[in-house]
């Protein structure tokens, strides 16, 4: 038996780290250039590009019929994608659907999806063919335009990048996520495109905010409303990155008796419709009392959601702004406009720099198809040339090939002729001797000479070639006029109002008094109405009150812990009061060792002392205290033992200061750092004691107590950091200075 082991002199030791990193390149590298990224000049991804290369092979043109999907996929995935059949179908699919594409490129028939998420039909059931855009992409491919290549089995050729005679990188836009990079262009309408590009043919090197005036943003295939502003939207197109939101677009129908109900006619783009009424109805029957009485999907091939309200005195407006932001009737599209240039390599480009190179592009292949034109011109008038030559000749040229063994050479030596003229005499046929044959023969020579001529000027001249692709962009734009479907603009543009970020969030539930209650066990509940009595308040054995508030279904409640976090949550969604609540640790990331030091409803416009037990602290705006996460958001930094214990509203010019130690220090709120995270500064230094209460008041009316206010502090007045004095009379006797919060019972 032969021995096929492999000795030890023939193994070759590798790194196995190199060998990772050289093998997940070639997988990135892979990702970007042949999946993930388009080309900017046609703006196709390679299965993209196949497919349209596939369906032209087939003659699948806009004026043929339809062939099964099947056939299609069957050849795109035998001649030249060696991949997943499953895949190239999804890709096509795409390309057909005019609610996930702004000018589709395969005008299909059957079953492509539909904007709920249904899937396409099977691709059997299915048929396609191009559309007029489509055909634009390839057009002139045939006349050495572009570069070819060789397929994956080297059986046939397939281009490399299509000759793009529409702008399809901007106008259909594209998405894809590689390794370590990713693309997301919106798609933009084919009219505008083509004024800008005319506008830079004359200027190369036009400011954006100029092309702005042009192209005035993305044209997304289901409409909508852009309610970015001007400057955001300049930006990322100068800087090829940015974010937009995209609204839903709705109108108010009245109806009797005062009634009205809204109804939602376009949804932003990339949104399943089926999934944004879910969400509509999952609001609707939440036991919030939320103000939405019923949703209805009434689409039929346009789309019609009509939301009615549970009560007509609710304003619409309020009502779409709380809609917007809790469901995808606002979207946020994020801009990246990463894409591969012609040499393969990656970049991040501005509008002007993706207009600039498709333009260059166009006139790149204009040169290669003038070229191949004159080519093809110089070729006939040889042989025209010869076929002259043949007339007037007539007699001895019949006579030569009736008595020559070797007619070829010697009508080339007679008459001076290329092999290639003589070999088209000869294979003349007898009826093409007459004299009206000559007639024509003499205009088509006439005519290709002076078509030859304009070639080689327009060879020549680069204003020329300029001139000609004017000409092209002006052609397209006028296939798509204003008043064509695909032409005319679908989204708009709006200004969102000011009130949009905070009103949404307290728009979905009536504002009723509530009365919180926070044991000191940590269970919280929220029960109708302000209790003025809170003594007979009913609590779980050996538990009892912490905090007691009066509040609004509509406020959101800021709980402060010991460890410095801040946490935010809804008071509509807290539990009733019929029994003792739920744990506050399940609503928020609070640890067990951590307590609960403040807890009210958030006021946007005040400004809050925090401080620690050593004496830490400073001055924070209370916006920065929320946070939408469980884990809430870190305020106050604070290492054990040293934990957060003042969390207190800061009104007025003074700051007084009382440690364990009875000590009262009054400072200047003006030394007290405002910051929005941090340990801060000493506030008053202790011996064996720590901070136990702080206030802030106004130097002219005193120190507020819960009795009487105290207006004569000068001689506690000092600077940050002191040890102060033993508090004067009129202090509570439990050691503090009272709540400083008006609602805390």
């Amino acid at each position: 038996m032969t021995d096929l082991t492999v000795s030890d002199h023939d193994a070759e030791p590798v790194s196995l780290k190199q060998a990772l990193e050289t093998r997940y390149l070639a997988y990135a590298l892979s990702t970007i250039t042949n999946r993930a990224l388009p080309d900017l000049r046609d703006g196709l991804k390679p299965v993209h590009r196949r497919l349209l290369y596939a369906m032209r092979q087939l003659r699948l043109d806009p004026q043929s019929g339809f062939k099964k999907s099947a056939r299609v996929v069957g050849d795109v995935i035998g001649r030249y994608h060696p991949h997943g059949d499953q895949a190239v179908y999804d890709a096509l699919v795409r390309l057909a659907q005019d609610f996930a594409v702004r000018y589709p490129l395969v005008d299909g028939q059957g079953n492509f999806g539909n904007v709920d998420g249904d899937n396409a039909a099977a691709m059997r059931y299915t048929e396609a063919r191009m559309t007029a855009v489509a055909d634009l992409l390839l057009r002139d491919i045939d006349e050495d335009t572009v570069d070819f290549r060789t397929t994956y089995d080297g059986e046939d050729e397939e281009p490399v990048v299509l000759p793009a005679a529409f702008p399809n990188l901007l106008a259909n836009g594209a998405s894809g996520i590689a390794v370590g990079m990713a693309t997301n262009i919106p798609p933009h309408n084919i009219r505008e495109l083509c004024d800008a590009a005319a506008h830079l043919v004359k200027t190369p090197n036009a400011r954006v905010e100029t092309l702005m005036k042009y192209v005035q943003g993305p044209d997304f295939p289901t409409g909508g409303v852009c309610v970015e502003s001007p400057e955001t939207l300049c930006e990322a197109y100068r800087t090829g990155r940015g974010s937009l939101r995209v609204r839903a677009r709705h109108k108010v129908e009245t109806k009797p008796r005062g009634a009205w109900q809204i109804v939602i006619t376009e949804i932003p783009y990339q949104v399943q419709k089926s999934r944004l009424v879910e969400k509509l109805a999952t609001l609707c029957g939440t036991g919030t009392g939320a103000l939405l009485g019923d949703i209805r999907d009434e689409s039929a091939e346009d789309i019609r959601l009509v939301i009615e309200p549970k009560s007509r005195t609710a304003d619409p407006e309020q009502v779409m702004a709380a809609l917007y932001a809790r469901t995808d009737l606002e979207s946020r599209f994020s801009l990246n406009m990463n894409v591969l240039d012609k040499d393969n390599v990656p970049r991040l480009l501005g509008l002007r720099d993706l207009l600039r190179l498709w333009l260059e592009h166009r006139r790149e292949v204009l040169i290669r198809k003038s070229r191949f034109r004159l080519g093809k011109i110089e070729a006939r008038l040889e042989i025209l040339q010869g076929y002259l030559v043949a007339y007037q000749n007539l007699d001895a040229i019949i006579k030569i090939i009736r008595e020559e063994d070797e007619p070829r050479a010697v009508l080339m030596k007679t008459f001076d002729l290329t092999q290639i003229q003589a070999e088209a005499i000869l294979n003349m046929r007898l009826r093409a001797l007459r004299r009206l044959e000559e007639k024509s023969i003499r205009a088509e020579h006439a005519e290709l000479k002076a078509e030859r001529t304009a070639l080689k000027k327009l060879l020549a001249s680069e204003a020329a070639q300029w001139r000609e692709i004017s000409a092209d962009i002006a052609a397209l734009k006028k296939a798509y006029g204003a008043k064509t479907e695909l032409g005319k603009r679908r989204t708009t543009f709006d200004v969102a109002p000011e009130t949009d970020d905070t009103m949404p969030l307290e728009m979905l539930a009536p504002k009723e008094p509530i009365t919180i209650v926070l044991s000191q066990k940590g269970w919280i509940r929220a029960m109708k109405g302000h209790i003025a009595d809170t003594s007979k308040l009913a609590y779980k054995d050996g538990d009892g009150a912490d905090f007691v508030l009066h509040a609004q279904t509509t406020d959101r409640l800021v709980l402060f812990a010991s460890n410095g976090r801040a946490y935010t949550l809804d008071a509509a969604k807290l539990p009733g009061g019929r029994g003792a609540g739920d744990p506050v640790r399940l609503l928020a990331d609070i640890a067990p060792d951590d307590t609960i030091v403040e807890i009210f409803p958030h006021d946007a416009g005040r400004k809050l002392l925090v401080a620690s037990k050593a004496g830490f602290g400073f001055v924070v705006a209370e916006t920065d205290l929320i946070s939408a996460r469980k884990a809430g958001k870190r305020i106050l930094d604070v290492k054990p033992p040293d934990v957060a214990a003042i969390c207190a509203p800061l009104a007025g010019d003074m700051l007084a200061v009382l440690g364990t130690n009875r000590k009262l220090l009054c400072v200047p709120v003006s030394e007290i750092p405002e910051m929005a995270r941090g340990k801060g500064v000493r506030l008053q230094r202790y011996g064996k004691g720590n901070l136990a209460a702080a206030r802030g008041y106004d130097r002219k009316t005193g120190l507020q107590m819960p009795r009487r206010a105290i207006d004569k502090l000068g001689d506690w007045e000092g600077k940050r950091g002191q040890a102060g004095k033993v508090r004067p009379k009129g202090f509570p006797s439990d050691g503090g200075m009272g709540s400083a919060f008006d609602n805390r019972l």
